[in-house]
């Protein structure tokens, strides 16, 4: 189960914010680009936080700003009904490239690249199984052990507990993150591909 199944239950939220974007003439492109530097911004903090930790929970509500935000561009391109595939296509490339953006900080403040090289690799094999699905005629999954939802939340997470406790059983809790993100990402992108592999059966 993934927090991707309560978008409904989220979008029902997102009013006020559409309705601010639209009182300030935003786009939902440049929705996009605004969510994707608090990504970048996020990934410097959390670099940042590998020498003065105070900047793990700053990169923790930036991370959570950049996924409230994800959800308001796709919201208002709706509410203006401007949906595209163009928009669609940026959306996603951001997206991506903003999981890369996260995922560089946190294994830069917590000195480990080479599980980072993993985790990110296992985030980015998840989306594009998500995608990949859909390309070839079925409905785009965003089911699966751990969906781009629940990464963002578990980073945020990671961030504040971070600050809190910097170590769990003997291993930084950024170091954990980036281990779960490594294994279950990776598994997560094998169950996504084995059930649009069983749908095409």
């Amino acid at each position: 189960m993934t927090l991707d199944q309560f978008r409904p239950l989220a979008e029902r939220a997102l009013a006020p914010f559409v309705r601010a974007a639209k009182a300030v003439g935003a786009t939902p492109n440049a929705v996009s680009v605004v969510a994707f530097l608090f990504a970048v911004a996020a990934g410097g903090a959390f670099y940042l936080g590998g020498t003065d930790p105070v900047w793990w929970p700053v990169a923790a509500l930036l991370v959570f700003a950049n996924g409230w935000l994800d959800l308001v561009d796709g919201a208002l391109a709706r509410e203006l009904g401007v949906e595209s595939e163009a928009g669609d296509m940026l959306d996603h490339v951001l997206d991506r490239y903003a999981d890369i953006a996260v995922i560089a900080g946190v294994a830069a403040g917590a000195d480990a690249y080479a599980l980072g090289l993993l985790a990110v690799t296992g985030v980015l094999m998840t989306s594009y199984l998500g995608t990949q699905t859909q390309a070839i005629g079925l409905e785009r999954e965003y089911g699966g052990l751990l969906g781009r939802a629940d990464r963002l939340a578990l980073v945020g997470l990671a961030g504040v507990i971070a600050f809190l406790r910097p170590e769990v059983g003997g291993y930084g809790v950024l170091v954990l993150l980036l281990g779960l993100f490594a294994v279950v990402g990776h598994l997560t992108a094998l169950q996504r591909f084995a059930g649009a592999w069983g749908d095409l059966d």
